[in-house]
């Protein structure tokens, strides 16, 4: 899988299952590996906190082989949401009709109302995966493309709508990809179980799931970072974009930590439960801040 300039350093990158209320993200994938993981999982959540869900699929795909494709969600979440019309399939051109062609405006104005009648059947948010396979289907201008996707932010101001825009590598030239991850605020990893660690201005941040797949990257990345680091000198490992955190990548942070001569000026930021895991595991309760 190839990388776009820029995207590793993008820094609001984050796994799928990060995504909060309101967030704006980039998604791009490979069509031999073409993300339903990640919009089974961004699906599955929005069932789960009770919000309006809509999947604007490839348009080469059906709404049976949608549904195929999100079958590996678990529970019965899915098929629930599509009994009660809480998830829905739906196409660009049936979101703009009766337009014929796509124009920002019409797209802003369909997608406001939709959110007002989220709003008014009780659901706790709106949140939208558009496929963007369907800009050639309707001959959509890319330059316009890329200006809705800079203007849009007012669509997400008040926290309750969100959105995925996935994007198929091979359907857009390299420049428009990288204008459009540069253009939204968040940067989706494209599947499940990957893992970036970039490093600077003291920051270890670790973004994705530290698991036995990942660990020869884990342990690198925090040798990297944290071995040799002198006495006194002040670190910070960054655990709130880690998914999951497996025990043999936890095991790893807090030798590094607690090895001779031991890390106390090492701050990890992470989550409550990411703390009781590395403090079961030995490390210092004092270098462990899950305040933000």
């Amino acid at each position: 899988m190839g990388v776009i300039a820029g995207e590793e350093r993008h820094p609001g990158t984050l796994p799928v299952q990060h995504m909060g209320a309101g967030d704006h993200a980039f998604l791009c994938y490979d069509r031999e590996t073409p993300g339903w993981d990640v919009l089974t999982a961004f699906v599955w959540a929005g069932l789960a906190r009770g919000e309006k869900v809509i999947v604007f699929g490839p348009p080469h795909l059906s709404e049976t082989q949608l549904r195929t494709r999100l079958r590996d969600a678990p529970g019965p979440l899915v098929a629930t949401g599509f009994e009660s019309a809480q998830l829905e399939m739906s196409s660009m051109r049936e979101l703009i009709l009766p337009a014929p062609r796509f124009t920002a405006d019409r797209q802003w104005q369909r997608i406001t109302e939709e959110v007002g009648a989220a709003r008014a059947e009780g659901y706790r948010g709106l949140r939208t995966y558009i496929d963007m396979g369907w800009v050639a289907d309707l001959g959509a201008d890319l330059d316009l493309m890329v200006d809705r996707e800079r203007r849009a932010g007012h669509l997400f101001a008040d926290g309750f709508y969100s959105e995925v825009c996935a994007y198929e590598r091979d359907r857009f030239p390299a420049p428009v990809l990288e204008a459009m991850c540069r253009a939204h605020p968040r940067n989706l990893l494209p599947a499940l179980g990957r893992l970036r660690c970039p490093y600077g201005e003291g920051v270890l941040r670790v973004i994705g799931d530290a698991d036995s797949a990942t660990y020869d990257c884990f342990r690198r990345a925090v040798d990297g970072a944290l071995r040799g680091l002198p006495r006194g000198r002040p670190a910070t490992v960054d655990l709130r974009r880690t998914g999951y955190l497996g025990p043999e990548c936890a095991a790893e942070l807090v030798r590094a930590l607690t090895g001779p001569p031991a890390l106390r000026s090492v701050r990890v930021r992470c989550s409550p439960g990411h703390a009781l895991l590395l403090r079961r595991l030995g490390a210092d309760p004092a270098v462990l801040d899950t305040t933000g």
